[in-house]
């Protein structure tokens, strides 16, 4: 189930601004990878380009052996690559249920498969006794998970999550900690996440990846990475301890 992802050598610019540099790293399967950084330092660009979103200027994106820059973001999807996105929209008059349904169908033939798929994940995020509200009603939180829900209905083999911790409290991130980790464990799916929750980043992650202004400026195991004199300079400020 899991995917493997090669980034090689990507660059993307905007009207000169230098918003990804030479950037290359490898995701392995079945994994938690933590990309960190200051804030324009390219992340959410990234993964746009990963996700069929926006395509690099220099630079190639290969999942499983197979190279996917320059295709569709629906593509990209039936490849097996799913994200969630920092501002939560989900389509506010539907019901939870059917907005799920709607990511469900990039893998599923027949609507009554998917409304199954659906119900499954939502009972699966805790979102089950909410599946008949419209999604304007739900609190932050739920609308996160919903988020969550949403991109999980589609079968990724990866899955790319912007800031899916930001505005919670401790409780609600222990609890979307404890799925995310299931996630992999049970389900086997790869994560990536864009996040500025480091307790978040020590717990989950096997591998972290630090950019700065674009590039890479420090790559490996969360406990060194917050000792990196260039990561504590540009982002942290001091060492980060548990």
């Amino acid at each position: 189930m899991s995917a493997s992802l090669a980034v090689q050598h990507v660059s993307k610019s905007f009207r000169g601004l230098q918003a990804l540099a030479d950037v290359s790293f490898e995701i392995q399967p079945n994994t938690i990878t933590a990309l960190i950084g200051p804030n324009g330092a390219g992340k959410t660009t990234l993964f746009n380009i990963i996700a069929g979103a926006q395509t690099p200027d220099h630079g190639t994106i290969v999942l499983d052996g197979y190279r996917i820059d320059g295709l569709r973001t629906d593509q990209i999807c039936r490849l097996g690559i799913a994200r969630t996105f920092q501002i939560v929209k989900p389509f506010a008059r539907l019901t939870v249920l059917d907005n799920v349904v709607i990511g469900a169908l990039s893998c599923c033939t027949r609507v009554k498969d998917a409304r199954e798929r659906a119900d499954a994940i939502l009972n699966n995020v805790g979102l089950g006794p909410k599946r008949n509200l419209t999604s304007a009603m739900l609190t932050l939180p739920d609308r996160k998970m919903l988020e969550l829900a949403r991109a999980l209905a589609t079968r990724p083999k990866l899955l790319l999550l912007d800031e899916v911790l930001g505005g919670l409290r401790p409780t609600e991130c222990d609890r979307l900690m404890a799925l995310l980790r299931d996630v992999t464990e049970r389900e086997g799916i790869s994560l990536v996440l864009i996040e500025h929750v480091m307790r978040a980043v020590m717990t989950l992650a096997q591998t972290v990846i630090v950019l700065h202004h674009g590039a890479i400026i420090a790559q490996g195991t969360p406990a060194n990475i917050v000792r990196e004199q260039a990561v504590l300079d540009c982002y942290l400020g001091e060492p980060f301890s548990v």
